[in-house]
């Protein structure tokens, strides 16, 4: 059974919409926020959906699409750093039992660099402080806009703008120390 809810369209105007219209739309953004946090496509496929049983159980249905887009945001966002959080307890609790790691799949030189770029990125990233990494995944992989950010984190404008600056400087000084060229 769908759940009916009415978006905000412009001023006067409004659109039926329904849990479906949300998750269309919102998924794929969702998906890349979680993806770059995760750098894992299962987990982060589990978080999105984590995520929308989440918004369907909500008691007071949000009353237009942007909220809902910025509520499922934030609700994507926690979920991944929390999944994070614990992944990096659990990956040190096996490491003081097996000094053994995967190694990377062969599928050829390209994919090999491509996997160990990605790798090297997702390190860079996990590097930066919470807040500074927030901004910069929001803005380059979730594709928002600053004012968007704004809205998902509760701050200033140029506050965000801010933040997504020292993140890059702070990933460029990473990434140099990894002589990897992201230019």
């Amino acid at each position: 059974m769908a759940r009916t809810v009415v978006y905000k369209m412009g001023k006067n105007q409004t659109k039926p919409g329904n849990f479906e219209y949300v998750y269309d739309i919102t998924y794929p953004l969702l998906y890349r926020i979680a993806f770059r946090i995760t750098g894992d496509e299962n987990i982060s496929e589990d978080l999105c959906q984590e995520a929308f049983i989440r918004y369907y159980k909500r008691v007071i249905p949000l009353p237009d699409q942007d909220q809902a887009r910025y509520w499922l945001i934030r609700v994507v966002k926690n979920l991944a750093f929390n999944h994070e959080k614990r992944r990096g307890r659990e990956l040190k609790a096996n490491y003081k039992y097996s000094k053994e790691f995967n190694s990377p799949t062969r599928s050829g030189e390209t994919e090999l660099l491509r996997n160990e770029s990605a790798r090297i990125v997702q390190r860079a990233l996990k590097k930066l402080p919470f807040n500074l990494r927030t901004a910069i995944v929001l803005r380059e992989y979730g594709d928002l806009s600053y004012r968007d950010i704004a809205k998902v984190l509760g701050i200033s404008e140029s506050n965000v703008k801010v933040r997504v600056f020292r993140a890059r400087e702070q990933l460029k000084k990473h990434l140099d120390e990894e002589e990897v060229d992201v230019s």
